[in-house]
C-alpha cells in the first residue's frame, strides 16, 4: 500500500515517525461519458480565460477568489510554511473513551505505519497503551490543504486513524423528526421486538454489493453479445395500511426465509385449526407470537426455586411426605435385621484371634 502522507505522531515528548496509508478502497464501477452518435469519448479540456488556449497540468496552480472577484495566488510553499504545529505532525491532544466520539463525526479511515526501524519501539508503546487503557486518542493533523480532527484506535496490531468532522460541520437534527405527535402502542413495540428477534444477527463479512455484481454481469453480457439480464418481476401486493399487519407479515416473511414455521394459522379453544388469520386477527397473532417467544426464552433460562404453590401441589407434597413414615418403620426393622446379621458375621472374626496367638 502506497503512503499518501509522511510525518510523525506527537505523543507528549515522544515523536513517532509514521506513514499514512488509506485503509479503504472503492470497488464501485465508474463510467465514461461518450457521444451517443458514434461512441466517442467526451473529454474536458482546461482553458485559460485570459489567453483562451488549453493549458497543461504543470501550468495550473491554486488561487483564492476574493469577494470582489480578485484572484489571490496561493502556492504549495505558502501552505507548507503555515505557522501551525500539525503541518507534518499528528498531535495527540487527549485520550477519551470511545463512546465519547459521535459516529456522525466519523470520516475517512487511515492506517498509521511505523516509518523505519527506530519508530517500532515508540509505535508499539502507543499501541499497547491504547489497548490497556481501552481509550482512543483525539488528535489534530493537517492534510490536503486544511487542518483536521482525528481519532486513533487499535485495529489488531496496527494503529488506525479515523478522520473526524469538526463539531460545527455536523448539522443539528432539528426539523428532521416527524412533526406529528404519534403514540406507539405496547403491542406494536412487542411485535417489533419479535421481528428483531426473528431477524437475529448477521455476519458482516457475508454481506456483498449486489448492485455492483449485477452491473458486472450486465457489462460481461454486452461485451460477449449475449442478452442482458432482466430484472425480476415485482411481486403483486396491496398497500398495507395497518402497522400491526405490516409487522406481523414481516415476522412471517423472516421465518419463511429461515425455514421456520410461518405461524399463519390460528387455533380455536378446542385446539382445532381455525384457518388463516385475517387482518382482524393480526393483533391476536402478534400477541401470540410475542408470548411464544417469551415462553421460549423462559424455557431456556434456569428455573427459579420458590414462589407460591397451588393447592393440588401442596396436597401431593403432603402425601409424599406422609408416605415415608411407613417406609421408615420398615427400614428400621430392616436395619435391625441387618444389624443382627452383621453381628453374626463379625462373631467368627473374634474366634479367629487364637490363630494369631499360635502364630
Amino acid at each position: 500500500m502506497r503512503s499518501i502522507w509522511n510525518g510523525a505522531i506527537s505523543f507528549g515528548l515522544v515523536s513517532i515517525p509514521i506513514k499514512l496509508v488509506n485503509a479503504t478502497e472503492s470497488h464501485s464501477i465508474s463510467f465514461r461519458q461518450i457521444h451517443l452518435e458514434d461512441g466517442g469519448r467526451i473529454r474536458y479540456r482546461k482553458f485559460c480565460e485570459l489567453e483562451d488556449h488549453e493549458v497543461t497540468q504543470d501550468e495550473i496552480g491554486k488561487g483564492y477568489e476574493d469577494a470582489d472577484g480578485t484572484i489571490i495566488p496561493i502556492t504549495d510553499e505558502d501552505l507548507a510554511q503555515l505557522p501551525i504545529p500539525t503541518a507534518r505532525t499528528i498531535e495527540i491532544v487527549a485520550f477519551v473513551p470511545a463512546d465519547r466520539i459521535d459516529p456522525l463525526q466519523m470520516d475517512t479511515p487511515y492506517y498509521l505505519s511505523a516509518n523505519g526501524v527506530p519508530a517500532a519501539k515508540p509505535y508499539t508503546l502507543l499501541r499497547e497503551a491504547l489497548k490497556r487503557s481501552q481509550k482512543v486518542a483525539v488528535a489534530k493533523f493537517a492534510l490536503r490543504g486544511r487542518e483536521r480532527l482525528g481519532m486513533l484506535r487499535v485495529v489488531e496490531d496496527v494503529i488506525a486513524m479515523h478522520g473526524l468532522l469538526w463539531p460545527d460541520e455536523i448539522r443539528p437534527p432539528e426539523s428532521v423528526a416527524p412533526d406529528a405527535s404519534v403514540t406507539v402502542r405496547d403491542k406494536e413495540l412487542d411485535l417489533a421486538d419479535a421481528l428483531m428477534d426473528t431477524l437475529g444477527e448477521v455476519d458482516l463479512n457475508e454481506l456483498h454489493d449486489g448492485y455492483r455484481e449485477a452491473v458486472e454481469a450486465l457489462i460481461e453480457a454486452k461485451a460477449s453479445g449475449e442478452k442482458a439480464p432482466s430484472a425480476p418481476a415485482d411481486e403483486p401486493g396491496g398497500k398495507v395500511l395497518d402497522l400491526m399487519a405490516a409487522l406481523e407479515k414481516s415476522v412471517r416473511a423472516a421465518k419463511e426465509s429461515r425455514g421456520e414455521g410461518t405461524g399463519s394459522e390460528t387455533r380455536d379453544r378446542t385446539g382445532g385449526k381455525k384457518g388463516k388469520a385475517t387482518g382482524k386477527d393480526t393483533g391476536k397473532e402478534a400477541q401470540a407470537e410475542v408470548t411464544r417467544l417469551r415462553r421460549k426464552t423462559a424455557r431456556a433460562a434456569p428455573k427459579e426455586v420458590g414462589g407460591k404453590k397451588s393447592t393440588s401441589t401442596a396436597k401431593k407434597t403432603t402425601a409424599k411426605k406422609a408416605a415415608p413414615k411407613k417406609t421408615t418403620a420398615k427400614k428400621t426393622t430392616a436395619k435391625a435385621t441387618s444389624a443382627k446379621k452383621t453381628t453374626a458375621k463379625k462373631t467368627p472374626a473374634k474366634k479367629a484371634t487364637p490363630r494369631k496367638r499360635s502364630a
